[in-house]
């Protein structure tokens, strides 16, 4: 049996952001899924920090340039929120790199942008 890294955590992640799209459906901006799920983290009681500046490393040297994700909850996951049409390979591989390279064990790519709720999980 496969041990799911933050299930607890994910699991609550996930709750909020389908209470938003619940909420809004789908068709607006990202702005505004970020502004509504900052909100509903909060009545969620999920700790998050939004737009923070991570270090990418290579060959475990920090780089210069930097790394913002949308959120990162419980300090150790990762979120990315899209509001597109459909969820690009493009998208989750980008997200699984800044995972990787930042040092976290996983991201969450959620798509608002869909008749779903539709989100990935990626493990580092």
């Amino acid at each position: 049996m496969v041990d799911i890294i933050y299930k607890d955590e994910s699991y609550a992640i996930i709750g909020s952001c389908m209470k938003v799209h619940s909420k809004l459906g789908a068709g607006f901006l990202e702005a505004v899924y970020d502004e509504a799920l900052m909100k509903q983290f909060e009545l969620d009681n999920i700790p998050y920090k939004g737009k923070v500046r991570l270090n990418v490393y290579f060959d475990g040297v920090p780089l210069k340039k930097t790394y913002i994700p949308d959120f990162v909850c419980y300090d150790k996951i990762i979120i990315e929120i899209k509001a597109a049409s459909f969820l690009h390979q493009d998208n989750v591989r980008q997200t699984l790199n800044y995972v990787k390279a930042s040092g976290h064990k996983l991201g969450i790519i959620i798509n608002f942008g869909e008749s779903k709720l539709n989100y990935k999980r990626l493990v580092n």
